[in-house]
């Protein structure tokens, strides 16, 4: 028999090398792709780039994928007659249509989503935070240009942490906020009520008030968030009802000495609206690690504009780097590979997707 064919879509440090060796070469043929094509359903995407995008999947039974880097909506799934087993990272992803493979016939199957605490994502969205209320990058450039002091430092302690969302993340985010800078946690998403927010805060370890009667995680009004936040940074999830929730209105509201930080994903906020603030400097910062298109094309304004200067807003931008940590990657592609050899076997998966995507 001819070796099955693998695709290791989107590794773009080649992370899976070593956990796919461990498939047997004369069974399997594996090849890595570092690059990330348009996606499929994207408005913008042009037939030839779906095509091209087509061309490079259809010879593959197996495709491993990272989570929502290369969507698998249903009208790709069905133009890729070879594809028995789709593999992804994480425990969910709302990028696959499920539904369309489980008429197929074709299993998909995700990785165990546990990791450290706190988990990269967390570490990256503070980190952001760090580098705009610190100048750590303006500053690192300045001095390698020759340069000295330019400007002032935000300070953090006693400031308003405004949290959009509060999930898992958004819980661990604010965690750190208070206990390490001393900041006031406020926080809104559609549903939060305070009730909620009090149980989050005890799950979390900390009190659900301090002593003067103060919510540790006070659940304010959308308006109240944006208009009072000295950090405000994006928790949700995306899904149709948050696609585009933060609009200009909502950034319009936010002091000019704020900073606003995107780790949850790009769509959330409408770009548009976003980059309008940044030109016009209508906020002090802003931080990015997630894009309506991903890799964020190389004609991006956020790209080609000298942020910092001429009024405009300072912009920190990372290449979607929240969770990419190589021991983190590594032992999913590893939990990928012992799924490949179940499935090779007729054994159950691990971490199967219903057709709910869960």
């Amino acid at each position: 028999m001819a070796p099955l064919k693998i695709a290791v879509l989107d590794d773009y440090q080649k992370l899976s090398e070593n956990p796919f060796k461990d498939l047997p070469s004369s069974e399997y043929e594996v090849e890595i792709f570092t690059d990330t094509l348009l996606p499929y359903n994207h408005p913008n995407t042009p037939q030839a780039a779906k095509d091209a995008l087509v061309k490079r999947l259809e010879p593959f039974d197996i495709i491993s994928s990272m989570r929502e880097r290369t969507p698998f909506p249903g009208e790709l799934i069905n133009r890729l007659p070879n594809l028995k087993l789709l593999l992804t990272t994480g425990g969910k992803n709302a990028s696959i249509d499920v539904k369309t493979c489980s008429q197929r016939g074709i299993p998909v199957a995700g990785t165990d989503a546990k990791g450290p605490s706190p988990d990269p994502t967390t570490q990256h969205c503070v980190a952001l935070v760090l580098a705009l209320a610190r100048n750590i990058p303006q500053d690192d450039a300045i001095m390698k240009s020759g340069g000295w002091q330019t400007t002032s430092a935000t300070g953090l302690a006693g400031k308003v942490y405004g949290s959009i969302g509060l999930g898992r993340l958004g819980v661990s985010v604010s965690k750190i906020m208070h206990i390490a800078f001393g900041m006031k946690i406020v926080a809104w998403s559609p549903n939060l009520t305070q009730e909620a927010a009090d149980e989050k805060a005890k799950a979390a370890g900390l009190p659900v008030e301090d002593e003067s009667g103060e919510k540790t995680f006070k659940v304010v009004s959308r308006d109240e968030l944006f208009s009072s936040a000295d950090v405000a940074t994006v928790q949700l999830v995306l899904s149709d009802r948050s696609r585009g929730l933060i609009t200009a209105n909502d950034l319009g509201k936010m002091k000019k000495s704020a900073l606003f930080v995107n780790t949850s994903r790009g769509p959330i906020v409408v770009e548009e609206d976003l980059l309008e603030v940044a030109r016009k400097g209508s906020i002090r910062g802003i931080g990015i690690d997630v894009y309506e298109i991903e890799p964020l094309p190389t004609a991006s304004e956020w790209r080609t504009t000298k942020w910092g200067e001429g009024g405009r807003s300072q912009v920190v931008l990372t290449p979607h780097m929240g969770y990419v940590e190589e021991e983190h990657i590594t032992e999913w592609y590893r939990q990928q590979v012992q799924n490949i050899l179940r499935w090779q076997k007729g054994e159950e998966l691990a971490t199967v997707f219903r057709d709910n995507g869960y």
